[in-house]
């Protein structure tokens, strides 16, 4: 007698279920994200502002116009692209070789992990705070104190040129250890038998690095590169604990400057229309960057 069973699904097959599983997803993602920046790109086209928010009328490009014209905004782009592309590159740079090195078997190398990666437990606004009690350049600055107690002379670490590269120097100490997990969990998964192999041909702790250990961590560079530059570009928080966007407009970023001309002052027209040039800056930065990790990755394999 033929026995006849329910038919097994194949690996990635949810069947007549799969719409089941995939509108409550959807359903969030289209209310909370896709709503908002539609309505978002419409209101950059119109006249709104807290003083005409019912009576709209459609302005064209004006708003765009605006924000190229108004020197903050450019501002704010450069130093959002400053911060990102420093922040990104340093974490990286120094969070590779962080964790080939606590990778090894060393006695205290759990307790290392901890206190390189404990700085990103903590939000960017207390992180903000306490920085800015250390950088302090009054009676009170840690860091000042320090100084006057060897004999040196105040350093203002918030003048117009250096506040912004302050703010980096505070994020890099912070989100080095993030990196170096990431790393971490990329280099584990790499074969042992690899290494072997390279030192039976007669490789050195550096080619076995350039070899064996670069090639296989492009994931994970990867997602420290893209993840970290599109998080540079929306820096908000960290800039308004430390700085506010100060002195005069040095450390303005996209964000904080959203907030100002969007909420703070009532122009949400202008806001919006700066929010959809942001958008469109950060896809572009995101696409070549993929792009060029991509070339970069099948150049080194």
């Amino acid at each position: 007698m033929k026995m006849t069973g329910k038919k097994k699904l194949k690996a990635g097959e949810l069947g007549k279920y799969f719409i089941i599983f995939i509108i409550p997803a959807l359903v969030i993602y289209l209310v909370f994200s896709i709503t908002p920046f539609l309505y978002t790109m419409y209101y950059s086209f119109t006249d709104y502002t807290d003083m005409n928010p019912i009576h709209l009328s459609f302005v064209g490009l004006k708003n765009y116009l605006k924000v190229f014209q108004t020197p903050v905004m450019l501002t704010a782009i450069k130093n959002s692209v400053i911060y990102a592309i420093l922040l990104t590159g340093f974490q990286t740079i120094l969070g590779l070789p962080l964790a080939v090195v606590l990778n090894r078997k060393l006695k205290t190398r759990n307790l290392l992990r901890a206190v390189f990666f404990f700085p990103a437990v903590f939000s960017s606004l207390i992180i903000g705070y306490l920085w800015n009690f250390i950088m302090s350049s009054s009676d009170f600055g840690l860091i000042n104190n320090i100084l006057h107690q060897l004999g040196f002379g105040t350093v203002n670490f918030f003048t117009s040129k250096t506040a912004l590269y302050s703010v980096i120097l505070t994020q890099i100490w912070q989100w080095t250890g993030w990196a170096m997990v990431i790393f971490l969990a990329n280099l584990q998964g790499i074969a042992p038998e690899l290494y072997e192999a390279a030192e039976i041909d007669g490789a050195n702790g550096i080619q076995k690095f350039f070899y064996v250990t670069l090639p296989l961590m492009c994931p994970s560079v990867k997602i420290v590169v893209v993840t970290g530059l599109i998080g540079g570009m929306k820096v908000f928080d960290i800039i308004y604990s430390m700085t506010s966007g100060g002195p005069g407009d040095a450390t303005q970023t996209v964000m904080t400057v959203m907030m100002k001309k969007g909420i703070s002052e009532g122009f949400y027209s202008t806001g919006a229309a700066f929010g959809v040039c942001f958008f469109v800056i950060v896809l572009l930065i995101s696409a070549v960057v993929t792009k060029l990790m991509g070339k970069w990755s099948e150049a080194i394999q």
